[in-house]
């Protein structure tokens, strides 16, 4: 994975285009923070179906929300949702404690 600052890129944008050529990803920082991900599609990938994996695969590791895997994937949330249960990703994540919690606020 290539790492860019906000800087560079705005110094030579064609950085970013050559790195996804040679098929690396390109993190973009703006003082010192990942701003943006570049991600280089394989030949005949259908865009469509890359965001939705992207987006599958970023929700599934914690790295955005759901309605950040939805926009992503340019489907509504309750798709998006669908779209997770097809490829078995849980949709509701709650902890122990939070169960604990949950369960305590309804009584014995």
């Amino acid at each position: 994975m290539h790492t860019l600052t906000d800087d560079e890129l705005q110094r030579a944008p064609q950085q970013l285009l050559a790195e996804a050529r040679r098929g690396a990803l390109t993190v973009v920082t703006t003082d010192g923070r990942p701003v943006m991900l570049a991600v280089p599609l394989a030949d005949g990938v259908p865009m469509r179906s890359a965001l939705v994996d992207l987006a599958a695969a970023l929700f599934d590791r914690d790295e955005i929300s759901l309605g950040a895997a939805a926009r992503i994937a340019g489907l509504s949330y309750s798709e998006m949702i669908d779209e997770l249960g097809r490829r078995e990703i849980d949709t509701i994540r709650i902890t122990p404690e939070e169960l604990e919690r949950e369960l305590a606020a309804w009584g014995p």
